[in-house]
């Protein structure tokens, strides 16, 4: 092999900024639940804990505010942003449309699902592990590749748009749920009835799934009424 060969093979080290990858260890804490909605986000405790200055630490801040993540409390600071359940209601009730039309798509073009065989295998995988966070990872994963499957690129802009807020509630709603199991256990008939061509029984499975946050109170989601 040539040395200019080798070369190519070797992945380039990503000269990240400080603040880009706090705001990204901050952004993960919030999406997996760690940091639920309504915590306090104190700037001097965050950079003892990540080791670092507190300028990059209010750096990522801003940027998390940006996202909508993180907003300001009056007279009390920062914190993660609350979500309420006219929020919750409304994102998933567009979320049910976007899944019932991705099914629709993915029946009538007779698409190759076995990307969604491969993420609900990781769902399993991490639940047997007791692995909350791989789980929340592969269930995400599994909805986005739904939507990716449908070939339709304005709807997987939209997705992605609303991604952090949906990936957030997911991992809330994970987290409640003692038997992780049950959750991979929801995916499994969604791709058997789209591998059979069933649009009615898949649509009615994915609608089902979505619904089933409802069952969920505002306490063990933690957010706000």
């Amino acid at each position: 092999m040539s040395t200019e060969q080798t070369a190519t093979d070797i992945p380039r080290i990503e000269n990240v900024p400080l603040r880009v990858s706090v705001a990204d260890i901050i952004r993960q804490a919030i999406l997996n639940g760690t940091m639920r909605p309504g915590t306090p986000v104190v700037e001097m405790a965050l950079a003892e804990q990540l080791n670092v200055s507190r300028a990059p630490v209010r750096e990522a801040i801003q940027i998390l505010e940006a996202d909508g993540l993180i907003e300001s409390e009056p007279y009390r600071g920062k914190r993660v942003k609350p979500l309420t359940l006219k929020e919750v209601e409304e994102l998933y009730s567009l979320r049910e449309q976007f899944e019932a039309f991705a099914i629709r798509r993915v029946v009538e073009r007779q698409a190759d699902v076995s990307e969604l065989r491969a993420h609900s295998d990781a769902m399993f995988a991490a639940a047997e592990r007791s692995d909350l966070a791989a789980l929340n990872v592969a269930d995400e994963a599994f909805h986005r590749a739904l939507i990716k499957l449908a070939d339709h690129d304005l709807m997987l802009s939209l997705w992605d748009n609303l991604y952090l807020r949906i990936r957030q509630i997911m991992a809330l709603r994970n987290s409640a749920n003692r038997d992780l199991r049950a959750v991979a256990r929801n995916h499994p008939p969604i791709i058997e009835a789209i591998e059979r061509r069933d649009m009615i029984m898949a649509i009615s499975l994915i609608s089902d799934h979505t619904r089933s946050a409802s069952q969920i109170t505002p306490e063990e989601l933690g957010i706000m009424s």
